[in-house]
């Protein structure tokens, strides 16, 4: 396992992890930072992964740059040797095409295949969520089958609803939130994504996993409306289970 490590002005560094969006460099991301948040170093602020980088926040006047990078460096030869716990797999029900789906026939026509197969190929495969950010609660995850790989819309929508399922590109997504998308909504999920007043917001971390399973559409009102007073309990298993 090879970094590199660079300051951020005078108060953070960044550690690149190379350059290739894959879930060998996630692991890699994700077993410095266990090892390193368990430290608790003083005068560390936060520490803030994307998809093959870490930024280190930090506070000068309790240690020097050169003290954490030394830090960093002893860190990372016990992440080589940590073992990784069994991540979760969330099992996300989602209610494919319709009115909530808009762009299930534009990415069947644009892949040449049927709207039926589109499903099944975005359904029933385990992604990776990489970071958890843009709004909160929102994952994303890698994976995507390139079958179905989609360009983004000319013109964003100004509006999706919460629980959208989209595509962009050569990834896909949920959005916890009505928000503004450019991406190929092709269904929607009931469930809540980002509830704050949990004593865990965010339904999804990163480094666990997501795979969607197509529910018809009284299925999904059922599933919407026991989710809304916490009466659905989300399904989930270990990998490799």
């Amino acid at each position: 396992m090879s970094i590199d490590i660079v300051p951020l002005g005078d108060s953070a560094i960044s550690i690149s992890f190379g350059n290739e969006i894959n879930e060998s460099t996630h692991h890699q991301i994700n077993h410095f930072l266990q090892n390193f948040r368990r430290l608790k170093i003083d005068g560390v602020i936060e520490c803030v992964p994307t998809y093959t980088s870490i930024a280190i926040f930090y506070d000068p006047t309790k240690i020097r740059c050169s003290q954490l990078e030394k830090m960093v460096y002893s860190i990372m030869k016990l992440a080589m040797n940590s073992i990784p716990l069994n991540p979760i797999v969330y099992r996300i029900p989602v209610y494919y095409g319709g009115k909530t789906g808009p762009d299930l026939p534009f990415v069947a026509k644009y892949n040449n295949i049927s709207e039926h197969e589109v499903i099944n190929v975005h359904a029933n495969k385990e992604y990776l969520v990489h970071m958890i950010g843009f709004v909160p609660g929102f994952p994303y995850l890698g994976g995507l089958n390139k079958i179905i790989s989609t360009p983004r819309l000319e013109k964003p929508r100004a509006k999706i609803a919460a629980g959208s399922v989209g595509i962009g590109g050569d990834q896909t997504g949920i959005y916890p939130a009505e928000v503004p998308s450019g991406w190929r909504i092709i269904g929607i999920t009931p469930l809540t994504l980002f509830d704050i007043e949990n004593d865990k917001p965010s339904l999804l971390s990163a480094g666990n996993y997501v795979t969607f399973f197509p529910v018809e559409y009284e299925v999904f009102l059922d599933i919407k409306e026991r989710s809304q007073i916490k009466k659905y309990k989300v399904m989930t298993y270990k990998k490799g289970e």
